[in-house]
């Protein structure tokens, strides 16, 4: 979770790139065509001199432009350097073309209204879009800065939308350019009047020229602007489309960075608050499903003097078996970590039919009958039955959907000869085969009334002979890798008295 503030940490520098010094560097180039296409008197000078005093104009603005950055924008909040950078390089265009008019006013005479405010609204023009092109590019690097900090802006009430903030742009933007081609229309038919005699075509030439000159500057300045707006959007919108897409699969964790204070600063809290919503109703479900799986096998537990530790060893052999197989293919795919979740907490259930069985077979201090036996048999199916209940209520992909197939498979062998369906090698789920292992290597080393407890050798021993038998050979494998591990477990949860010691030695 990002922490939220008002006033987040601040940049040493603002945006020096060459982004902006192109800005100062071009202007004072376009500026200086622009004032003789718009200017008879401005015409009238050499095209070096006009240029020479707006490079040392913008020169000027340049350097002020960086000690402003340093000392005045490095100090303000994040979430205002945008607009500040905005008002400073536009109030630095306006500041360098009225040096320009006052000093062409001083120098050469030149008419403050008639000449001096035409070079004045060519610099705002340009101005204009330079401070929004900056802007909108310190917003991206002030929402990566808050990202890569985890931090993030609380939006504001009563926010500048930005249909109005885009709707105000365009109008400006439509008067900034009508007004200079006003101007330009206006000279040229004042260099028209003053020599009627001039030669049509080359007139006409002349003026397409200077027309297509001024809309090609303005267009590649609006091109730039919108591409530079668009590269914003792309970046609010790919996080939030990011996010969306990980929770629609299930991964809650993910959060919208807020870094902007505008409509995508709203849509993104109340994304996240949905989100955190999701999560706490699915650990709440996922609370209940295991509560209800832990009250299950509780009462498989009460009926079974056998029981003991035996759910919380045989649900962690079964997690370390899956776990090592996970790495392996073809089973990658198949037991992802939410899936190796499920068997974990599922395991518990395996025995969960013996509740069906009659208290004298299932509590009986000695060895079964054939007869009794055959009865005892019936509780795979049974728990498979009472399991499946339970899953038509919650769905196919419910919970218990593994739950259902340990219950029903966990006493089928690798060969065909288990119960109670006969099933062989793959016909047997992955989960149904895991569970065998366990149950029988925890059965061996557990004292029961009609076996004493064997060590881990001995243990090893059996389920070695049972390779390729009772068990699925690579489920085998992953027990031997698993060894110590097995070990670990048995000791870590030995019921008092009742687990042998877990030797690694070979058997007696």
């Amino acid at each position: 979770m990002m922490n939220t503030t008002d006033n987040t940490d601040k940049p040493t520098t603002v945006d020096t790139t060459p982004r902006a010094l192109v800005y100062f560097i071009l202007s004072p180039l376009l500026l200086s065509i622009y004032g003789g296409k718009v200017c008879p008197l401005i015409e009238t000078l050499p095209w070096s001199r006009l240029f020479l005093t707006l490079l040392a104009a913008f020169a000027v603005a340049w350097v002020l432009y960086l000690w402003a950055g340093r000392r005045w924008l490095a100090a303000a909040p994040l979430e205002q350097q945008a607009r500040l950078l905005g008002w400073l390089v536009g109030g630095l265009f306006l500041g360098a073309s009225l040096a320009v008019a006052i000093f062409h006013w001083f120098k050469h005479d030149f008419p403050m209204v008639e000449s001096g405010l035409k070079l004045v609204l060519g610099c705002a023009t340009l101005g204009f879009f330079a401070a929004l092109d900056l802007a909108l590019e310190r917003d991206r690097q002030v929402a990566r800065q808050l990202e890569a900090g985890g931090q993030e802006l609380l939006p504001e009430h009563g926010y500048f939308s930005l249909t109005r903030r885009f709707l105000l742009l365009t109008v400006i933007g439509v008067v900034f350019l009508t007004l200079i081609l006003l101007l330009l229309v206006i000279k040229d038919m004042q260099w028209l009047a003053a020599d009627p005699a001039r030669q049509l075509d080359a007139a006409i030439r002349s003026v397409t020229i200077e027309f297509f000159f001024v809309l090609a500057v303005l267009l590649g300045l609006t091109i730039n602007l919108a591409t530079s707006y668009s590269r914003n959007l792309q970046q609010l919108f790919q996080r939030q489309t990011e996010v969306l897409k990980e929770v629609s699969l299930g991964h809650l964790e993910q959060h919208v960075p807020v870094t902007s204070r505008n409509e995508f600063g709203v849509i993104a809290k109340h994304t996240n608050n949905m989100i955190e919503g999701l999560r706490q109703r699915t650990e709440e479900l996922q609370q209940t499903r295991d509560v209800t799986i832990v009250a299950l096998a509780s009462l498989a537990e009460t009926r079974d003097n056998e029981t003991g530790q035996h759910i919380l060893r045989t649900q962690r052999y079964i997690r370390a078996l899956s776990e090592h197989l996970a790495e392996h293919e073809p089973y990658r795919p198949l037991l992802s970590a939410d899936t190796i979740d499920l068997l974990f907490k599922s395991a518990p259930l395996h025995d969960i039919g013996k509740v069906g069985i009659p208290d004298r077979i299932l509590l009986k201090p000695g060895k079964l009958t054939d007869e009794e036996f055959a009865i005892m048999k019936e509780h795979p199916e049974i728990g498979s039955q009472s399991l499946a209940l339970a899953e038509e209520r919650l769905g196919e992909n419910s919970f218990l959907r593994l739950a259902r197939e340990i219950a029903l498979t966990h006493h089928e062998k690798w060969d065909g000869s288990g119960y109670p369906q006969g099933l062989r090698a793959e016909e047997i789920p992955l989960s149904g085969r895991l569970m065998a292992l366990a149950d029988v290597y925890d059965a061996l080393i557990s004292k029961r009334v009609y076996k004493p407890a064997f060590n881990h050798a001995q243990a090893k021993e059996i389920i070695l002979a049972g390779r390729g038998g009772h068990f699925d050979p690579r489920v085998v494998d992953a027990f031997l890798s698993e060894e110590k591990t097995f070990i670990r477990i048995a000791r870590e949860y030995a019921d008092q008295q009742n687990i042998a010691p877990a030797s690694e030695g070979k058997a007696a």
